[in-house]
């Protein structure tokens, strides 16, 4: 039928061959969802085009990895008229803080008379008494739970970043 062999041995021959193990990276859960309650509402609607700038922000966060540091991440503001990046923090932690410098910075750049629209994910950040602080003034808009359609602009922006801009500056090795 067949032979009976180690492990060891068989590790022994694919270094031999030159032949290497697929590895699958595994999960790594990047999101806690802190508050599953009908609280938070999705008052954008997925309507990613607003009349007028400072009318709708969104915002979230996003793991980089790094080949020094480990992981590293990047909180952005869009606002979603322009569809430009109007703040924006990059930080080795998960830290609520840093996180929220973003936001403080973009009020500081764009104040603005009417009620401007807020809309993130329900992580962590965005639903602690921190961020309510925070964005007191502001109208508060979440996704619903596990949907990022909800928040396509910025996941998108994150997406077209790591693929298109970080990736180049990787050097394989050979």
């Amino acid at each position: 039928m067949g032979s009976t062999i180690t492990e060891r041995t068989v590790g022994v021959y694919m270094r031999q061959m030159g032949i290497r193990a697929q590895w699958v990276k595994p999960h790594t859960q990047t999101t806690i969802h802190s508050d599953f309650s009908g609280k938070l509402k999705n008052l954008l609607d997925r309507n990613f085009s607003p009349d007028h700038p400072n009318c709708v922000w969104c915002t979230d966060i996003t793991y980089i990895h790094t080949r020094q540091d480990g992981f590293v991440y990047l909180a952005c503001i869009m606002d979603l008229y322009s569809r430009k990046i109007i703040s924006w923090k990059l930080t080795k932690t998960l830290d609520t803080g840093p996180i929220l410098e973003s936001i403080k910075e973009a009020r500081k750049q764009r104040p603005a008379n009417e009620p401007i629209m807020i809309h993130t994910d329900r992580g962590v950040h965005y639903t602690c008494d921190l961020y309510r602080k925070l964005t007191r003034g502001m109208v508060r808009s979440y996704s619903a739970k596990g949907v990022p359609y909800d928040n396509a602009c910025i996941e998108s922006f994150h997406s077209l970043i790591k693929r298109e801009w970080l990736s180049r500056f990787v050097k394989m090795n050979t």
